[in-house]
């Protein structure tokens, strides 16, 4: 997974082989929709749909659960921005947020990121498919447990 942290020059934490490290840094190149001081947004390189883009804080950070709080704030701040830009301008009826964490979730690059998907009418892409409890009993004993945890 993660590799030996160094440091960009902006003194977010790096990992020299990553990919979407080595593209913050300028080492490889991208498709760049919108950056900050703490944020870069680029074209997927194999995109579900055209327009899909990856937003991505420029420390190195594995998971959603590595992510400070304050680099929570800034993703989303830019990811608000930015995929209102990207169903403006492919002209979707709407998106989707997908953020993968671990290798059973999907994620491949692990660099914390957020993909927008945009979506259209009868655009063939699956959505969820949904899943049961047994019964409320059993929803209700996981919500208290999972609550239980989050110590809220």
């Amino acid at each position: 997974m993660a590799g030996p942290q160094a440091k960009h020059n902006t003194g977010y934490p790096t990992d020299p082989a990553c990919i979407f490290c080595k593209i913050i840094a300028g080492e490889l190149p991208c498709a760049r929709v919108y950056e900050d001081g703490s944020i870069l947004a680029f074209l997927d390189i194999s995109p579900i749909a055209k327009g899909h883009t990856l937003v991505v804080p420029k420390g190195h950070f594995p998971t959603l659960l590595d992510l400070p709080e304050s680099g929570g704030e800034a993703l989303f701040k830019a990811l608000r921005l930015v995929a209102g830009a990207v169903k403006a301008e492919t002209g979707a009826g709407g998106f989707n947020c997908v953020q993968n964490n671990f290798t059973p979730a999907g994620q491949v690059v692990f660099h914390s990121h957020i993909h927008i998907i945009p979506r259209f009418d009868n655009d063939g892409l699956p959505g969820w498919p949904g899943g049961r409890y047994a019964d409320t009993d059993e929803m209700q004993q996981l919500a208290r447990s999972i609550s239980a945890r989050t110590g809220k």
